[in-house]
């Protein structure tokens, strides 16, 4: 639909100006020279309107492309400036959880009775699997 009145106004434009420039001439003097130079000058002035519509329709997305490429560098900055800064640190609300009391003393620290026995060092089986008195290990 757009198209059609598009053509339409064209159309239009260059039959007015065809008739503006005979007019001009007077009609009972009119020569073929005469309706070609009309015909031309119209189509030149549609011509260079279109262009010139062209050329602001150009201008425009390549205008627009260049506020695109600004607003995603000026975000990417915003980004790195959010990104680049060290954490924030927050103190907690709740207190200090409390020391564990310590340890009755031993008399001797390196003694071998004052350490817990090592869970993952003990035999699960004795030296002798034949001599296991359950008969349960396989």
């Amino acid at each position: 639909m757009r198209v059609a009145f598009l053509v339409y106004g064209v159309l239009y434009v260059v039959i007015e100006i065809v008739g503006y420039q005979l007019e001009q001439v007077s009609w009972p003097a009119i020569t073929a020279l005469d309706v070609a130079t009309a015909v031309t000058n119209a189509f030149l002035t549609v011509a260079v309107l279109v262009a010139a519509l062209v050329t602001i329709d150009v201008l425009g997305h390549r205008w627009r492309r260049h506020l695109q490429a600004v607003r995603l560098e000026e975000a990417r900055l915003a980004t790195e400036q959010w990104t680049g800064s060290e954490p924030i640190t927050v103190p907690s609300w709740r207190p200090e959880p409390l020391a564990l009391p310590a340890g009755a003393p031993v008399g001797n620290a390196y003694a071998k009775d004052a350490h817990a026995e090592n869970a993952y060092a003990r035999r699960a089986w004795p030296e002798d699997a034949s001599v296991d008195a359950s008969g349960r290990l396989l």
